[in-house]
């Protein structure tokens, strides 16, 4: 237990340093997120918290408590107005945070509020779908392609597409056997190649999936 509150502490203490003359609520709202505790997160925002401070990497408070998987929190500041747009450091932003770590509840209270900003890229230029579908989040992704406006034949930085990704960086198994299912029946173009001229089922093939690349190649993948 003494390990873990010094780990908890330190932890806080990373988040926060450096926030210039930031105020004492606000300071309680980061360390809340990061910690999971709604009933502080909450007092911190009665008690005049922006709900959008900042930590050292310009994290707010959603992001943190997105990253540190503290669902009750993320789910109070999205309902209290907490912008779901905002860009940190590393240019990740709630919404895109929350699709690569496959946080489908949080993405669908964020779809909810009718502000989801479909233009912002993460690091590596790619949408909230990409990285989904590259960590096998099956249901993150029939979220994203059920219920948002989400682009599901964008390219990233790497050249890369989410049924690219779904076949290059999985292992092939059920659960990427299931996205590259659900990228296909959402209109993924099957012949969108890397930049090496190699196409989806050309790596299917490569790498022996058989199962996924009899999806591409019935969907017209050559």
């Amino acid at each position: 237990m003494v390990a873990a509150g010094r780990l908890l502490a330190l932890l806080f203490c990373l988040l926060t340093a450096g926030t210039a003359m930031a105020g004492s609520a606000d300071v309680a709202l980061l360390r809340a997120a990061a910690l999971g505790d709604k009933t502080a997160a909450v007092a911190a925002l009665n008690a005049g918290a922006a709900i959008d401070a900042r930590d050292a990497h310009l994290q707010t408070p959603l992001l943190i408590a997105i990253q540190s998987d503290n669902r009750d929190v993320a789910a109070h500041l999205i309902a209290r107005g907490a912008d779901i747009n905002a860009v940190a450091a590393n240019e990740d932003t709630p919404w895109l945070l929350a699709g690569a770590l496959g946080r489908a509840s949080l993405l669908a209270a964020m779809l909810e509020t009718g502000k989801v900003d479909y233009t912002k890229r993460n690091r590596y230029g790619g949408n909230a779908l990409i990285p989904a579908c590259e960590r096998g989040h099956v249901e993150t992704v029939r979220l994203l392609l059920d219920r948002s406006e989400i682009d599901v034949n964008h390219i990233n930085n790497l050249g890369w597409t989410a049924l690219l990704e779904a076949v290059i960086l999985s292992d092939g198994g059920p659960s990427h056997i299931e996205i590259v299912r659900l990228l296909l029946a959402a209109g993924a173009a099957p012949n969108i190649a890397d930049r090496d001229a190699v196409t989806p089922l050309a790596h299917a093939h490569d790498r022996r999936y058989d199962a996924i690349a009899g999806m591409i190649a019935e969907a017209g993948g050559k």
